[in-house]
């Protein structure tokens, strides 16, 4: 059966994209958005990944797309600070009724005209969604009504995809983590946890065994928002959520093999994690002997028939980041494919 591995999500957009989303041209970026979806299931094709993703080619942002297009919006929401320090900030909400103006499915749709491998698609949580609701209120549209439709849009982002032929659906969740160093005391955490449960309780324990939440400490522009922040604080919670899969960045941890013993511990009955095997923001390409030792590391805390490989985050978030290469990302995606099958049948899986 050997070890499943998966991509993340998003590759860094092609010059051609990149142009095409700076030209002002609506025309003109579609194509150049189809262009880049079509090369990207190909050379994903080529690395030999089982399971392929379209690269958010078409995505704004891992955070934004379901809000691309909204007049309701001011500029001036929540800041995100990375480590080195440039931030990125949230738009903020001025008026309901709250609609995915965008759903994932398109994008998943678009990406399965491609190839007939298994395709997954990542959605935004509804957790880092709840940050648009402006702290002092909207006047006639109080938060439980904005909470009610952010739900709602939630579980139809994921069942789209899951209807249309997902082969899992990834809820990106990097905000688990920053959330620690917003509030130590854990109570914010507790909250996003609760909010997306009640979104993931909405689906059967068959449809829960394609959902998978992914956790990081952000990547954008080769820098993070939450490295710093201990995972001993976070993944006892996170295996509180109520998913089949977890995919946990590991490959840029300091100390791996401690955050193992932590995901064996806390692991739910049933699930299986997916360890980050390859740093998207380490410029250094892996070797498939690195990756297959890390396998094996991990091989060595949890059973093989319940761990996966990943990559730790996506390579390009956001768009207009372009920090690493479209040529090392695939390059690094190639070493984790082939370390994982190296780690398999050392283990005789």
């Amino acid at each position: 059966m050997g070890i499943p591995t998966e991509p993340i999500g998003s590759i860094p957009r092609p010059p051609a994209l990149l142009s095409a989303m700076a030209g002002g041209d609506a025309a003109a970026l579609a194509a150049a958005q189809s262009a880049a979806v079509a090369d990207t299931i190909s050379r994903l094709e080529q690395t030999g990944s089982p399971v392929l993703v379209d690269g958010e080619q078409s995505k704004p942002s891992f955070a934004t797309y379901p809000i691309t297009g909204m007049t309701a919006l001011a500029p001036d929401g929540a800041v995100i600070p990375f480590a080195d320090g440039h931030t990125r900030q949230l738009p903020v909400l001025t008026g309901g009724p709250f609609r995915y103006q965008v759903h994932a499915e398109s994008y998943l749709r678009a990406a399965r005209e491609h190839t007939s491998l298994p395709v997954k698609q990542a959605v935004i949580a509804p957790s880092a969604l709840s940050l648009l609701y402006p702290a002092a209120g909207i006047d006639g549209y109080p938060r439980k009504a904005f909470v009610d439709d952010l739900i709602a849009e939630a579980e139809a982002d994921i069942r789209g995809c899951l209807d249309a032929g997902a082969h899992v659906v990834q809820v990106d969740f990097t905000e688990g983590r920053l959330s620690l160093k917003l509030d130590p005391s854990g109570g914010l955490l507790d909250d996003f946890i609760a909010l997306n449960n009640q979104v993931l309780d909405r689906f059967s324990a068959d449809e829960r065994a394609r959902i998978g939440v992914h956790t990081c400490p952000g990547g954008d522009q080769d820098s993070t928002h939450s490295a710093d922040v201990d995972y001993a604080g976070l993944l006892p919670k996170l295996f509180g959520l109520h998913a089949g899969n977890f995919y946990v960045q590991l490959a840029s941890e300091a100390e791996p093999d401690r955050v193992l013993g932590i995901i064996a511990e806390h692991l739910p009955p049933g699930a299986r994690v997916f360890v980050g095997v390859t740093d998207p923001i380490d410029p250094r390409v892996e070797t498939p002997e690195q990756v297959r030792d890390r396998v094996l590391a991990a091989a060595r805390h949890l059973p093989a028939d319940r761990l996966g490989t990943c990559d730790d985050c996506g390579f390009s978030p956001f768009a207009d980041d372009i920090s690493t290469s479209r040529d090392i990302a695939f390059a690094k995606i190639a070493a984790r494919v082939e370390g994982t099958a190296l780690a398999a049948r050392e283990l005789g899986v």
